[in-house]
């Protein structure tokens, strides 16, 4: 009896087993059959799926990435509408690349377009993406001016803003998981900031000071800086959207002052600003 129980429960295991295996090889027979036209594979499929963004360790190529993709969205959306001047482009993208070589950050490939938008304001993203207003160009008097903004907007890639706010306006919504962001919500998320500019009085005051190091390594006149400040609120008794941001304009110029030596303000270049007009004249 014993003998016959072994080997009903021998054939049942085998068979159990053989069956399980068959099912395996019909799987894998299955998977490996999948259509090449789709272009990608059933396992890239289902990580597409719930891929999500490790804000805490994010590398330079993941940031540049994502970027990317924030400004893709911002264009294709219309809420950053580039510019087709391809010679006003080419100035703003020649002063840009050469603040980027000196600033803290030049590891990272930039991207500096120009915005069609008369207001005077410059924004930028994640990953090296910096937008400049057509208004604000047509606002700045010389090229160390215009540096100065641009420089300013540097200091916040460098200094990762855009990704610490990232982070905290996805844990106020809920959306910040154990494994991260998911990627949709974090371009969403990534498009509102750059055009909001939710910028604390730290992360303005520490643009300032990065952008301020740059502009002088760069060999444009700090004088630059001070001026467009100055200058912008001036007009109308009314602060413009790119100033507007906490902390108040007139501390920034004044901790500005501070670290900027009267006796060299002037050295360097940018400020001559009959040529910077007609490096703008088809603006």
């Amino acid at each position: 009896m014993f003998r016959k129980l072994f080997c009903f429960s021998n054939c049942y295991f085998r068979r159990w087993l053989y069956g399980f295996i068959s099912l395996l090889l019909t799987i894998a027979i299955s998977l490996g059959n999948i259509q090449p036209s789709y272009g990608i594979s059933w396992l890239d499929l289902v990580i597409r799926g719930i891929q999500v963004v490790q804000l805490s360790n994010i590398s330079n190529v993941q940031e540049v990435q994502l970027g990317k993709e924030i400004n893709q969205e911002l264009i294709s959306s219309g809420r950053a509408k580039i510019y087709k001047n391809q010679s006003i482009n080419s100035y703003v993208n020649q002063i840009g690349q050469r603040l980027a070589k000196t600033s803290q950050r030049p590891n990272i490939p930039y991207t500096f377009q120009v915005v069609d938008d008369d207001s005077i304001n410059a924004f930028a993203t994640m990953g090296g993406y910096v937008y400049v207003h057509t208004g604000l160009i047509a606002a700045a008097d010389n090229e160390a001016e215009l540096a100065s903004v641009i420089g300013h907007e540097i200091g916040h890639i460098v200094a990762r803003h855009a990704l610490e706010q990232m982070k905290q306006r996805a844990i106020s919504q809920g959306l910040l998981s154990a494994a991260g962001l998911d990627r949709s919500n974090a371009i969403q998320i990534g498009m509102d900031l750059a055009i909001s500019r939710p910028n604390s009085r730290a992360d303005e005051l520490e643009a300032d000071r990065f952008g301020l190091k740059n502009i002088i390594q760069a060999n444009y006149a700090p004088a630059g800086i001070l001026g467009f400040m100055n200058k912008l609120l001036k007009r109308s008794g009314s602060v413009p959207s790119f100033l507007s941001t906490h902390p108040a304009t007139s501390e920034r110029i004044r901790i500005l002052q501070n670290n900027i030596d009267p006796a060299t303000a002037n050295n360097g270049d940018g400020l001559d600003n009959r040529a910077y007009k007609n490096r703008i004249r088809s603006l």
